[in-house]
């Protein structure tokens, strides 16, 4: 499910700052984790933590962290201070140039600055969670609010199939007595009403009306229409998306199987019409947790 989430917390000289974005994803948990190289150490850890809070989804997790002493961690390298310092002097004096200009020009070099170590305390570590966790609540906060509208989208398109299913029926009863009707004309055009065996006819052509009826496929798929509302409604599911995407393959191969069956076009109408439904409802539920 997509989100945005963005925490900033300072204490001790130390200021953190964490932006968390989610995107749709039809697979696990796809993570990307930016933070400081002196944090690398508890980056597998971080990984861990936010997979299990979070679940599913591409999501990458931006940490930015200002401290003092991270400014107060560089030092001169004197060895090198001292080397620049020989070797200019030494011109200096070749082309009798005047001193006071070569020590501001040593310190802006770049390669005479060192960093010096900066060793992550415990402290700073759990400011740093305590506020990607605090980004991630906001996120959960945005999905929470765009999952409302979605459910409310879901329910609305499987109204929409049980309505097709309804219609569906209706129109299975004209078919069934147009089929029974232009059978018994396509033989009276070939065969005389006092050849025909009548009780051996009226099997043939309710064996070949059964092998075409679409009862079972249509009491199926009410099932699973009423299937996936409780789960949508079930609050104890934690992979609930996942349950969705496979009652929605289970609702599409009762379409295609009513949409083999039909050889009407009213029916196939219907049936395309569902279709459609249903593919808007698996886009849907890659968007659910």
């Amino acid at each position: 499910m997509t989100g945005f989430g963005k925490a900033a917390t300072t204490a001790n000289d130390v200021t953190v700052t964490v932006e968390v974005r989610s995107l749709n994803s039809s697979k696990g948990m796809d993570l990307g984790a930016k933070l400081p190289s002196r944090y690398r150490e508890y980056e597998h850890q971080l990984r861990q933590q936010i997979t299990t809070k979070l679940q599913r989804g591409k999501v990458d997790v931006y940490v930015t962290v200002v401290s003092e002493k991270e400014n107060a961690g560089m030092r001169l390298n004197k060895a090198i201070v001292k080397a620049h310092f020989n070797e200019l002097n030494a011109i200096a004096k070749e082309l009798n140039l005047p001193m006071e200009q070569v020590l501001p020009a040593i310190l802006r070099l770049p390669d005479v600055y060192e960093d010096v170590p900066h060793e992550v305390e415990s402290e700073e570590w759990l400011l740093i969670e305590k506020t990607i966790f605090n980004a991630i609540e906001n996120l959960d906060a945005f999905r929470a609010k765009e999952g409302s509208l979605l459910v409310d989208d879901l329910l609305d398109r499987i109204r929409i199939i049980e309505h097709f299913v309804t219609h569906l029926k209706e129109q299975d009863k004209r078919r069934t007595a147009e089929m029974r009707q232009r059978l018994y004309n396509n033989v009276e055009l070939y065969i005389p009403k006092d050849k025909i065996d009548t009780n051996r006819y009226e099997q043939e052509i309710i064996y070949y009306l059964e092998k075409l009826d679409i009862t079972e496929e249509l009491t199926r798929l009410r099932a699973h229409c009423d299937h996936f509302r409780e789960a949508v409604a079930d609050s104890s599911d934690e992979m609930k998306g996942r349950k969705l995407n496979f009652i929605a393959q289970e609702i599409g191969r009762e379409i295609n199987t009513v949409g083999s069956k039909a050889n009407d076009a009213a029916i196939q109408k219907i049936v395309v019409n569902m279709k459609d439904e249903l593919e808007k409802i698996k886009e849907q539920s890659n968007n659910v947790l």
